[in-house]
């Protein structure tokens, strides 16, 4: 009886320890490779900050970290393949400010913002910037806008219906009471073309697609939307600065994101590591260089930010008279 009683006990003992063993297990973080969704066309904001990473991560948690573009209707596609993946940590979500946006944007879209997705870290963030052809002759907004009040109807590109460029064109022609007309276009790349040809004289994009051309003189800078002047265009005055009035501050956000029922332990595990690389100097100058600051915020501080800046827009979109799509 007594040794039936030991034998008994050391099974039991035995199975705690595997279940230990297993749970332990699942809570290692990542176990298998990782797939980066970016629901864009290779080349933008989202894509350069998620090659950075995958690349660090990589290193940093020993697993693949792959990226994957899945564009397609304004980043819903890929937001929604998130929205459904796994709550396991193994799909992360890296998406712009069309995440803030679309609610406001599209009649539906295939995701619940503040249920379907768990904020990691908002990575980096990048400035507006207003550009025009150097034929307009103005080098200042006070400039502009004392030639624009002697035109009946001038134009403002931006990347798109919706972007944050298109966003910052309505608040700022609005704020100071231009007429111009928006021109939008598919991406940075044709809009920045355009303004180049001369075929529209003003665009608000950017600021490190548009760095290179300001750089080389084909293009002026009259202002960037951020709070702060921007390193990648450090003379360059901010909207405030330049005397626009009201809330004129944009960024193009590049956040990270994972299924909101992942267990908070994955997903600190990966902000901390994203925070890591991100406090680098190395990483801060490469992204300074690339015209993007870091920010690596904490969730609870991103998902702040997202309830502040889903409304925000919501306001512009229905004050443009904005139609959803």
């Amino acid at each position: 009886m007594v040794l039936a009683l030991r034998l008994g006990l050391v099974a039991l003992t035995c199975l705690l320890v595997v279940c230990q063993a297993r749970s332990e297990e699942k809570l290692i973080y990542p176990n298998h490779t990782v797939r980066m969704i970016v629901p864009f066309a290779a080349g933008g904001p989202a894509d350069v900050i998620a090659r950075l990473l995958a690349q660090l991560l990589n290193q940093s948690l020993g697993k693949p970290f792959v990226v994957e573009n899945h564009p397609g209707a304004g980043g819903n596609l890929g937001i929604g393949l998130v929205a459904q993946a796994a709550p396991d940590g193994h799909t992360v979500l890296v998406v712009t400010s069309s995440l803030v946006v679309n609610p406001s944007l599209y009649a539906k879209v295939p995701y619940d913002i503040y249920n379907d997705l768990a904020p990691v870290t908002l990575a980096a963030v990048s400035s507006i910037v207003l550009v025009a052809h150097p034929s307009l002759q103005v080098n200042s907004v006070k400039e502009l806008v004392e030639r624009m009040r002697g035109v009946s109807k001038g134009a403002i590109a931006s990347p798109g219906t919706g972007t944050t460029g298109h966003l910052a064109a309505e608040t700022f022609k609005r704020a100071l009471n231009l007429d111009l007309v928006h021109v939008p276009f598919n991406g940075a790349a044709p809009t920045l073309t355009a303004v180049l040809a001369g075929h529209v004289p003003l665009a608000l994009v950017a600021a490190p697609s548009a760095a290179p051309h300001l750089k080389q003189g084909t293009l002026r800078a009259l202002a960037v939307t951020s709070e702060k002047r921007t390193a990648v265009l450090p003379d360059v005055p901010t909207m405030a600065e330049a005397g626009v009035p009201g809330d004129q501050v944009s960024e193009v956000m590049v956040g990270i994101l994972v299924q909101g029922r992942t267990p908070r332990a994955t997903v600190d595990t990966l902000q901390r590591q994203i925070s890591h690389l991100m406090a680098q100097p190395d990483i801060k100058q490469k992204l300074d260089d690339m015209g993007f600051e870091a920010v690596a915020d904490t969730p609870d501080q991103f998902a702040g930010r997202i309830k502040i800046e889903v409304p925000k827009w919501a306001k512009v979109i229905r004050d443009a008279k904005i139609e959803m799509q």
